[in-house]
């Protein structure tokens, strides 16, 4: 008899073979818990995952990193304050402002992830508590309000996504003329739909810099990349598995000259 692959396999075998030669680097803080999560979505995907140890001193020959959700360093004195001085994110921030190339490294923060981009200063504005101060898992519908980023190719502005969402410290805040300068230069790149989780200020669930290639935001896509095993859609009428695919196709497009 045939042996039938796993859902995942089977996705994982329908990816392109021309973004396998992409290398995706997921790194690992202590206390990280969703990096295993991402580096199977950047293989569904069809991308090539690198695992990235907080204390390495290099990036090898990664393409893009994706710095994952949890509670690096057990969120002590703030989430993500002591990641910030990992030896691995000094190479990250010079990779990511360009210092180090004409070529931006694409990185992705998801959640403890955001919160270290807002820590390194990478991204404005700062992570606090929930404003309802209790610990929120649910699934989220968000809009996708910049479809220009390295990690957002594959969208539609406008487009209405389904993730999962799982933070005690998810609440975005920075001041007023922060938040106007993203509105009007367009960094605001997921807005919460239907219901703010957490009392972020302009009901914001993600952001940019202004180059486009640093993106945070607090849902997680990585939970929303295997039909089965995905959230369903809030209504009820349909699946929305799959939502966070986009993330890790957008960004192997990216890389290897594929996408818009």
């Amino acid at each position: 008899m045939t042996e039938l692959p796993l859902i995942g396999e089977a996705i994982a075998v329908a990816a392109e073979p021309r973004l396998a030669g992409a290398k995706i680097g997921v790194v690992t803080f202590p206390g990280t818990l969703d990096d295993r999560d991402a580096a199977r979505a950047v293989r569904l995907a069809g991308g090539t995952a690198v695992p990235l140890w907080h204390a390495d001193t290099s990036l090898g020959d990664v393409d893009a990193v994706v710095i994952p959700g949890g509670f690096s360093y057990g969120d002590y004195l703030r989430a993500g304050a002591i990641a910030r001085f990992a030896p691995l994110m000094s190479e990250i921030i010079k990779a990511a402002t360009g210092a180090a190339s004409s070529n931006p490294l694409p990185v992705l923060g998801i959640c403890n992830g955001f919160q270290i981009l807002t820590e390194s200063h990478l991204l404005p504005g700062s992570m606090i508590k929930n404003d309802h101060l209790k610990f929120m898992c649910r699934d989220q519908v968000l809009r996708v309000e910049n479809s220009n980023t390295a990690w957002t190719l594959d969208y539609e502005a406008g487009q209405e996504i389904t993730v999962p969402l799982k933070n005690q410290d998810g609440q975005y805040i920075a001041d007023e003329k922060v938040l106007d300068a993203l509105e009007a230069e367009g960094r605001v790149v997921f807005r919460y739909v239907g219901f703010n989780p957490n009392g972020s200020r302009r009901d914001i669930a993600g952001i940019s810099n202004a180059a486009g290639n640093v993106v945070g935001l607090m849902p997680h896509p990585e939970h929303a990349v295997e039909a089965g095993f995905g959230p369903q859609s809030l209504d009820g009428l349909g699946s929305s598995d799959t939502d966070g695919l986009g993330f890790f196709t957008s960004v192997l497009n990216k890389i290897v000259g594929g996408s818009k």
